[in-house]
C-alpha cells in the first residue's frame, strides 16, 4: 500500500471562514506580523498578542471543516496508517473531521504553553498576561503555536516521513514559508509522486510533477476520490 504524506496550509480552512494570511484582507494586513507573531512582539505588548490569539481561538471553535477537510478524513479511514497529515494550520479542523494521523508543525490554538518550564496544557478560550502556569506557577503563559523565529515542531519525523513517501500532496499552501515549501521538493527528491492543490500557483508550484487549479472543497474530494479509485 502506498504512503501518502499531505502538507495543508490556510487555503484549505479558507471555505471554513478562517482567513489565509497573506491575500487582501488576510490577517497579515490587518496586524504587524512582528507584533502578534514573534517572540519579540510578545515580549513588547503581550497583552495585543493574548488578545489576537483570543479572537482567532473562539473563531476556530466556531468553525466547522469543509469538505476538504473530509475528504482527507476519508482518505485517512480508507487507507488508515498509510496517510500523514502535516499541517501548517493552527484551527484544529482536521480533528474536527475526524482525523486522527496529524502532526501540527505550526501549533494548535486550543493548547497553552509556559515559555518557562515548556510545560503544555488545553488552552482556555480566553487567555490572559495574569494567567499562571499549572506546573512551576509562572505567569509566563502563551499560546502554543509556532511565530517567526522559532523551530516549526515534529522536523525530524517529516523529514523522515517525506522520504518514505510515495505520494506527496500539497494543499492550500503559498510556497512561501520555509521549510514546509521546501517539502515537495525534497519528497520528489526522495522519490515521491508530487501533487499541488491550490487555488491557483504556489511559489513553489514549479516543485510538483502535477498541479490541480481550483477550490480546495471541489478539488481535494476529487483528489481523493482519484487515489481511492472511486
Amino acid at each position: 500500500m502506498e504512503k501518502i504524506v499531505i502538507l495543508t496550509g490556510a487555503g484549505i480552512s479558507a471555505e471554513s471562514g478562517l482567513g489565509t494570511f497573506r491575500d487582501e484582507g488576510g490577517l497579515w494586513t490587518q496586524y504587524a506580523l512582528e507584533d502578534v507573531a514573534t517572540p519579540e512582539g510578545f515580549a513588547r505588548d503581550p497583552v495585543l498578542v493574548h488578545e489576537f490569539y483570543n479572537a482567532r481561538r473562539a473563531h476556530a471553535a466556531e468553525a466547522v471543516p469543509n469538505p476538504a477537510h473530509l475528504a482527507l478524513a476519508r482518505l485517512e479511514e480508507a487507507l488508515g496508517g498509510e496517510v500523514l497529515i502535516v499541517t501548517q494550520n493552527v484551527d484544529g479542523l482536521h480533528e474536527k473531521a475526524g482525523c486522527r494521523n496529524v502532526l501540527h508543525m505550526h501549533g494548535q490554538l486550543d493548547r497553552a504553553l509556559c515559555a518557562g518550564c515548556g510545560h503544555r496544557w488545553e488552552a482556555p478560550l480566553e487567555m490572559s498576561v495574569e494567567d499562571a502556569c499549572p506546573a512551576c506557577g509562572a505567569r509566563a503563559v502563551r499560546p502554543d503555536v509556532v511565530w517567526f523565529g522559532e523551530m516549526p515542531y515534529h522536523m525530524d519525523r517529516i523529514d523522515r516521513e517525506l522520504a518514505e513517501a510515495d505520494i506527496f500532496a500539497a494543499i492550500g499552501t503559498s510556497g512561501q514559508v520555509y521549510p514546509a515549501a521546501a517539502f515537495g521538493q525534497m519528497a520528489g527528491a526522495y522519490g515521491a509522486r508530487t501533487v499541488e492543490l491550490n487555488l491557483e500557483r504556489s511559489a513553489a508550484s514549479e516543485d510538483f510533477g502535477e498541479m490541480r487549479h481550483g477550490p480546495a472543497s471541489k478539488v481535494v474530494p476529487a483528489w481523493v476520490e482519484e487515489v481511492l479509485g472511486v
